[in-house]
């Protein structure tokens, strides 16, 4: 596969930095690193995003997650290695990503699992995170960005 373009962040400079200012801000919410790379995976997934699925296994293999659970990802509900916090964090990724799937995209029930597990802060970490999540897959697939191919 080739690039349609550079990454659009690289080609418009001063978008780069705060858009990984909000990626940073996110890491600071008190979300395990595990649990946000794995919500990242999550939604790579159903986006379809080779680059950021590649990017985000090896940042997830960095910050201690086991193969197993990156190969589980996909079938969270049904595979034994997730915690009760980080189903709800799945769920959450899951209906954010896809609000166009159903009249309410986010139901209260998947919101109020993740409430029970996360404060005010941490839910603004997750929906930061899945929301740049979706944005950057959204500029990769848009463009084609090859996986294996970190260009900034």
């Amino acid at each position: 596969m080739t690039a349609r373009i550079q990454n659009p962040a690289t080609v418009l400079p001063h978008a780069l930095q705060p858009l990984l200012g909000a990626v940073k801000a996110a890491k600071e919410g008190g979300v395990p690193e595990a649990t946000l790379e794995l919500v990242h995976l999550r939604a790579s997934q159903i986006n379809g995003c080779s680059f950021c699925l590649d990017l985000g296994a090896r940042n997830a293999k960095k910050a201690g997650e086991t193969d197993e659970r990156l190969h589980a990802v996909a079938a969270w509900r049904e595979a034994p290695y997730f915690t009760d916090a980080e189903r709800a964090a799945l769920a959450l990724a899951e209906a954010a990503t896809r609000l166009a799937d159903r009249p309410d995209p986010v139901p209260d029930a998947v919101w109020d699992a993740a409430a029970e597990h996360y404060d005010e802060r941490q839910l603004a970490s997750l929906v930061l995170w899945i929301g740049m999540t979706n944005l950057f897959n959204r500029l990769n697939v848009s463009t084609r960005q090859p996986a294996g191919e970190q260009s900034w």
